[in-house]
């Protein structure tokens, strides 16, 4: 969603540009683009450039229903652990759950943690005694947690996750207490699947 953004403001623009504004590597962002092209969104001639597609130039229905979606409208059941799971068992939900990481929630349901792929495995490396240790000694806490609450625009959410560079963030509701009360999960596969949904529409 950033790279249409980006398009928008500087077409015709390089691959290579894009990158670099969003401090991504080019091969990072081949398939995103690849799949933009493919959507009608953005449009590339060699030697030129990407430039928006007719869709997006157009204002037509694909731009107007991707800027009024709310993550609330697309977000997925959260995945969730708590401190005291062991991180064997959280190895064995990420497969389980078919997830790329899992949300840390304490026993009122409130945000604690978040832990990935990468984190899991950078723990688990050379450590023999990894597994039966809880995940509370590997996930990220806060304030280092980045997530989105229902009402926020689906393409803020995109820009977070680019920004950030994590695959899923935590949707959460904030409690008179100030915790995080977590109520679901967008990850980049949801926002693939809703480009695909309003080309199909389209």
């Amino acid at each position: 969603m950033q790279i249409i953004q980006l398009v928008k403001q500087h077409a015709p623009v390089t691959g290579e540009q894009i990158a670099e504004m969003l401090g991504l590597s080019r091969p990072t962002l081949r398939s995103d683009l690849a799949l933009l092209v493919m959507l009608g969104l953005v449009d590339a001639k060699p030697k030129v450039g990407y430039f928006l597609g007719t869709e997006m130039a157009s204002g037509g229905q694909a731009s107007q229903r991707l800027n009024g979606l709310k993550i609330k409208d697309v977000q997925a059941m959260p995945v969730i652990v708590r401190e005291t799971t062991s991180v064997h068992d959280a190895v064995v939900t990420l497969f389980l759950e078919n997830v790329g990481s899992l949300i840390v929630a304490d026993d009122d349901g409130y945000l604690s943690g978040v832990i990935s792929r990468k984190d899991l495995l950078k723990f688990t490396l050379g450590n023999p005694s990894a597994s039966t240790m809880p995940v509370s000694l590997v996930m990220t806490r806060q304030p280092n947690i980045i997530y989105v609450q229902p009402e926020e625009a689906i393409l803020d959410a995109a820009r977070k996750m680019i920004h950030h560079q994590v695959d899923s963030l935590p949707v959460v509701t904030v409690a008179k207490n100030g915790k995080q009360e977590v109520v679901g999960r967008i990850t980049k596969t949801t926002m693939t699947k809703v480009l695909l949904d309003i080309a199909a529409e389209s």
